[in-house]
């Protein structure tokens, strides 16, 4: 397969628009994901083309792809999202069966929905049928009342499907979720700043309309239970873990689970410590209540989900690795490259920081072959940049060029499954907007050309709109 393309000498800034040939591209960086291609690059050359005002002279990059000699086979579910529980907290949990939002993430499928995030470790489960009355939130009464009125007549409408549920949102009411949302990321921000989290209620219907979500999009999912209910001498209290399982098993829901997010990070944020040994045990604690249910008696378990493997988390991930790897069927981690707060345009093309990576896989490698020799490796919620990302960068063109690098090298060193922190909710490192929208480094628009490859079922008016953006675009 041979792939030409002509790029620009000059750097893209922030706010500049992919070249016409990046959807080529794309394809074969997914080629290379899926079927695990080896490359070489060939000859390159200038292309006699009249200069565009302001840039250098263009050159011709050709790449001789060999299909015969795959170099690793990754993952049907290789590329795979995650929903941070704060969905909860400002309302768009409630906007999960919009038909917009499960178009785009069936055109994804098949992959993994991974439930989970910081505030995984404060959320507890309450078999509640109707949320709408003890939900609360920002905003005078009068707004409130209308707004949760209209959510409850939405879900009323939703009860009367069969099959998938599906909901078309008036503009009305998306604006006013909009609003709330607004308001409630400033209260996440702080929180998140000051590391000071408070609980949140998972409702017996919110995670009807969860498990809905996933299932619609034909997305797994993978819900991570708290791990931070502690009991006195500091072993995991799983009361309210296992109030969920039994009415997800009740409810007959297809779940993987996982315990616990960033262990590393439990002294910061709640003030106890948790170790890999106490952690390890914990797993093990939970492999024996799903044993006994009969739906999720050989249900994937997966951990610990530590943070970046500095010599404290390879620690961690030692002790807990001696105690419980074999029962998990996958070992996880997060990565983070660039702190938000300070995060620069020109810091996404560093290959210093690209490189960084690397390391952090070996790190984790060599630990895993000690004890669990050959087993799989998934990274869960990577993102470019910390804090919730930077507003015109980590949600720009900018920052998919170190994403692309991200899946390629990943794939290239043996990585399982990637878990790309998030698919939708606040921040800057979503992959779609709050009017529904892919952002401009998502799968959608890299591969626009190309679209059948990533996106299936589509709508005509949703078709049209992305064909519509990506020539806008490019």
């Amino acid at each position: 397969m041979r792939v030409l393309c002509a790029f620009p000498e000059a750097m893209p800034s922030s706010n500049s628009r992919p070249p016409a040939c990046l959807a080529p591209v794309a394809l074969f960086l997914a080629l290379l994901l899926h079927l695990s291609l080896s490359s070489q690059a060939g000859d390159r050359r200038p292309l006699p083309v009249d200069r565009a005002p302001g840039l250098k002279e263009k050159t011709l990059i050709l790449l001789d792809v060999s299909t015969k000699n795959p170099v690793r086979t990754v993952n049907e579910n290789f590329l795979s999202l995650q929903l941070d529980p704060s969905i909860i907290h400002d309302g768009w949990l409630d906007f999960l069966s919009s038909k917009r939002l499960v178009t785009l993430a069936r055109g994804l499928s098949p992959a993994f929905l991974r439930f989970g995030g910081k505030r995984t470790d404060f959320l507890q489960f309450q078999n509640l049928r109707n949320p709408a009355k003890s939900r609360g939130g920002p905003g005078p009464d009068y707004y409130l009342k209308n707004y949760e009125d209209d959510i409850v007549r939405s879900d009323v409408a939703l009860d009367k499907q069969k099959g998938c549920k599906i909901a078309q949102h008036p503009d009305v009411m998306l604006e006013l979720q909009r609003e709330k949302a607004a308001q409630m990321h400033l209260v996440l921000l702080k929180e998140q700043f000051s590391n000071t989290y408070s609980n949140l209620i998972l409702t017996a219907r919110s995670l009807d309309k969860l498990y809905n979500f996933a299932d619609c999009s034909g997305l797994h999912l993978i819900f991570a239970l708290n791990a931070l209910r502690r009991n006195p001498n500091n072993s995991w209290n799983s009361s309210s873990a296992l109030s969920l399982l039994k009415y997800s098993a009740s409810k007959k829901y297809n779940i993987s689970w996982e315990l616990g997010n960033e262990p590393n990070n439990y002294r910061t944020m709640h003030g106890r410590a948790v170790n890999g040994s106490q952690l390890g045990k914990d797993y093990i604690q939970l492999k024996s209540l799903l044993q006994p249910i009969r739906i999720y008696s050989r249900a994937s378990l997966y951990g610990p989900n530590i943070g970046r493997p500095r010599k404290n988390v390879i620690a961690l991930l030692d002790g807990f690795m001696k105690v419980a790897g074999s029962t998990v069927d996958a070992v996880t981690w997060q990565h983070c490259y660039i702190d938000g707060r300070v995060v620069k345009v020109m810091d996404f093309l560093k290959t210093r920081l690209l490189d960084t990576l690397s390391d952090q896989i070996r790190k984790i490698q060599k630990v895993v072959n000690t004890y669990t020799p050959g087993k799989k490796i998934w990274l869960e919620g990577v993102v470019t940049t910390s804090a919730g990302g930077t507003n015109n960068l980590s949600d720009s063109y900018a920052a998919g060029f170190l994403w692309l690098n991200t899946l390629g090298m990943l794939a290239n060193q043996g990585i399982d499954v990637v878990i790309r922190h998030s698919f939708f909710d606040h921040g800057y490192n979503h992959l779609v907007d709050q009017n529904f929208n892919p952002l401009p480094y998502s799968p959608w628009y890299l591969c626009c050309d190309l679209r059948p490859l990533f996106v299936s079922e589509l709508d005509v008016e949703l078709e049209a709109g992305i064909l519509r953006n990506c020539r806008e675009e490019t």
